[in-house]
């Protein structure tokens, strides 16, 4: 059995490509195109995707799912090459067999090395920008005993790092940091473990205890920000403000010193003006945001805010380049202040990796898996360069 997967969008989807990929029984070839809806340009790139796999593998069949799929069926079944359309409804089994059962729980690897593993999918919120609740439909907590299980057979296909992800995690039924605390104490061999986006105004005082007092957990946290302008985020009907936001960061900070903040963050939000688009640009250092997702804001279909009067393209593109040219040089600072100091790396693949704080490393000769403490010998504007120390 052949199956290529190519995931455009979250980790959720790569968990879920991969769980697809391995429940396919033997027999055809396959290409599995998991879309994503999170905006016009990811649609856009997801028949782009599903052209170029018919191009290049004019004999396999082409399954299309996750949420652009789930949106947009009909369009992507006349598509060249397209066998089947799943929606995000049954993905997982959207290749298997009775004979083939897919698992509960979507994980995969990702470089042999590290793995992301489902907790959660589906969102209670409603954000006026955001159509991936239509997609995935309500919050759903996935079971304690799947996750560990399935954390546990990652580490058997030879996972060093686990990285939870969902669309909503911190939403998980329980707590988050519960869930973490649990997940720590069942499987001792689960040394690293990472967090994928967090929404600021749901992390909890267990989750923020496991922050201050347990090495095992990651200190790089991504939060789902998206602005920094209170009006603005009220119209997105975001549920925390700008000072919420610094807060979050300052208590992270606070209880682990070493801590670095990512931030997804939208440029050209509907009626944003140079006043508010300032806002935006200055929670980059207010917060210390060293990795930033900056969105220019994508009108998506039955949503709120594509109703809302739009900011010109051209002053959309602008925004979304100020953006992240202030994130870039944030990024840079927060790199050169860790030249010349020890830290632990994880080599993700030959001769690159990260650090626990998710400083990307490149140590000329290391192979894949290794992990150990590193001397920080360089810094450049993108990446760190080091030797074992």
């Amino acid at each position: 059995m052949s199956v290529e997967t190519i995931t455009l969008g979250c980790r959720l989807n790569f968990a879920e490509s991969e769980t697809i990929g391995r429940a396919a029984p033997p027999g055809e070839q396959w290409v599995v195109v998991n879309s994503c809806a999170v905006t016009n340009e990811a649609v856009r790139q997801t028949r782009q995707a599903i052209r170029r796999a018919h191009r290049q593998l004019p004999d396999a069949r082409i399954l299309v799912t996750g949420c652009a799929a789930e949106l947009e069926p009909e369009s992507f079944a006349h598509m060249a090459g397209v066998a089947r359309v799943a929606g995000n409804t049954g993905k997982l089994s959207s290749l298997a067999t009775n004979d083939v059962l897919a698992p509960l729980v979507p994980a995969g690897l990702l470089h042999k090395v590290k793995s992301f593993v489902a907790v959660q999918t589906g969102c209670d919120h409603r954000c006026t920008f955001c159509s991936i609740w239509q997609a995935r439909g309500a919050s759903r907590s996935l079971p304690f005993e799947g996750i560990r299980d399935a954390i546990a057979r990652e580490i058997d296909r030879g996972a060093r790092e686990i990285v939870l992800t969902g669309v909503d995690i911190t939403d998980y039924q329980g707590g988050l940091g519960q869930l973490c605390q649990r997940l720590l104490a069942a499987e001792p061999r689960l040394q690293r473990l990472r967090l994928s986006s967090l929404d600021s105004i749901e992390i909890d005082e267990a989750l923020l205890e496991l922050i201050a007092g347990e090495p095992r957990l990651m200190p790089h946290f991504h939060l789902s920000l998206q602005a920094g302008d209170d009006l603005i985020l009220k119209r997105m009907k975001r549920r925390h403000s700008r000072a919420d936001a610094v807060r979050t960061v300052e208590r992270i900070r606070k209880v682990r010193g070493a801590a670095s903040i990512g931030a997804d963050l939208i440029a050209g939000f509907p009626t944003e003006t140079e006043d508010m688009a300032l806002n935006t640009l200055e929670l980059i250092a207010d917060c210390e945001i060293v990795a930033a997702h900056i969105f220019p804001f994508s009108p998506r279909p039955n949503t709120p805010a594509a109703r809302m009067p739009q900011v010109p393209r051209d002053v959309v593109k602008a925004r979304a380049a100020r953006l992240r040219e202030a994130a870039a040089r944030q990024r840079a600072l927060w790199l050169t202040s860790l030249d010349g100091t020890v830290l632990p790396v994880l080599v993700e693949s030959d001769g690159a990796g990260h650090t626990d704080s998710f400083a990307p490393v490149a140590i000329a000769g290391a192979t894949r898996g290794q992990f150990g403490p590193a001397r920080i010998t360089a810094t450049h504007a993108d990446r760190l360069e080091a030797k074992w120390a």
